[in-house]
């Protein structure tokens, strides 16, 4: 019996080593399979947070533009708004101004501040800025003035009276050139005529250093009448043309000069004993008077020019005025006048 005990219990511990192993091999295989399902799901979690970060990074993109996409709206909703805010002023502009000539059509008023055309209807000039709230118009009344040449100015003046000198085709051509430019400015401007040889001073002497109305026809047909009675005579001073329009107040903001070359006088005419300017002498004379201290700032000349014949440099010159200054230039053929 001892011994049957003895086998029984070996037996058992046996069994028992056996069970322990195969726990131990299954708990092994656990381990293993536990450990790959750990790496695969750190990979996994790696890969899905990249992918996170790459979706965080198209929203903040995506939520940048929008910003900017919002702002731009907004800078074309302000625009829109601005330029039709200025559609709805010069709307109402246009309205006003109509209204205003419909009701100056029964006192005789026109669209023009008065009537008037060219020799067969023509127009004179194309492409001069007449735009402006205070247009003065400098006009040369120089004996030059009378016609293209040096050997006609004199012949008319020593050997026509006055009122022939007056019907001269040159100096009739610049009047009109006065009454056409009038006629044609805005009709809620101002202007003014200054003359100018070798003294300058206004056209209406009793409306000196204030600014007419286009509107009122009875002052435009003043100052027709006005320069119809001048001889031309004498010298040129721009300097003095320069320094008469400054007396005005508040200053022009458009200036349109009519004159045929350079200037032959200073601000003081030379004296008696001088009988002949140089070209020299005059261009000087021109560079003194476009300089700071006589000619008007910030405001563009516009030059309507009656050449006289040979004066090339003097074209020159004026035109480079005119467009320092955003002005224009129109230099007329002689054919014009003749």
């Amino acid at each position: 019996m001892a011994r049957k005990k003895r086998e029984f219990t070996t037996f058992n511990l046996s069994f028992l080593d056996v069970m322990t192993c195969g726990f131990g091999a299954v708990i092994l295989v656990f381990l293993i399979m536990n450990h790959g399902i750990v790496e695969q799901k750190t990979e996994l979690n790696e890969d899905l947070l990249s992918e996170v970060n790459l979706l965080n990074e198209d929203v903040n993109e995506g939520t940048e533009g929008l910003v900017r996409l919002r702002n731009t709206l907004s800078a074309i909703d302000l625009k829109t708004a601005e330029a039709q805010g200025l559609a709805t002023r010069i709307a109402q502009d246009t309205e006003n101004y109509e209204a205003k000539i419909e009701a100056r059509k029964g006192d005789g008023y026109t669209r023009n501040a008065r009537t008037t055309t060219g020799d067969g209807n023509r127009q004179y000039l194309t492409g001069l800025n007449l735009t402006g709230d205070r247009i003065a118009i400098l006009l040369d009344v120089s004996a030059s003035m009378l016609a293209d040449s040096y050997g006609a100015v004199n012949d008319l003046r020593y050997r026509y009276p006055p009122s022939s000198q007056r019907a001269a085709a040159k100096w009739t051509q610049s009047r009109n050139m006065v009454k056409w430019l009038t006629a044609n400015l805005p009709l809620d401007s101002d202007y003014q005529v200054i003359t100018f040889n070798t003294e300058a001073k206004f056209a209406l002497p009793d409306t000196s250093g204030e600014w007419l109305k286009v509107a009122d026809q009875p002052m435009l047909y003043r100052v027709a009448d006005m320069l119809g009675d001048i001889t031309p005579s004498g010298g040129t001073s721009l300097i003095n043309a320069f320094i008469t329009l400054k007396t005005l107040a508040p200053p022009p903001d458009n200036v349109i000069l009519i004159t045929d070359g350079f200037p032959t006088q200073g601000e003081k005419p030379w004296g008696k004993e001088k009988q002949e300017v140089t070209w020299q002498e005059r261009q000087k004379l021109y560079e003194e008077a476009i300089s700071r201290r006589y000619k008007p700032d910030g405001v563009p000349i516009n030059i309507i020019l009656a050449p006289m014949v040979g004066n090339h440099n003097d074209i020159n010159a004026l035109w480079q005025l005119a467009q320092r200054t955003r002005g224009s230039l129109t230099a007329l053929s002689r054919d014009e006048w003749r």
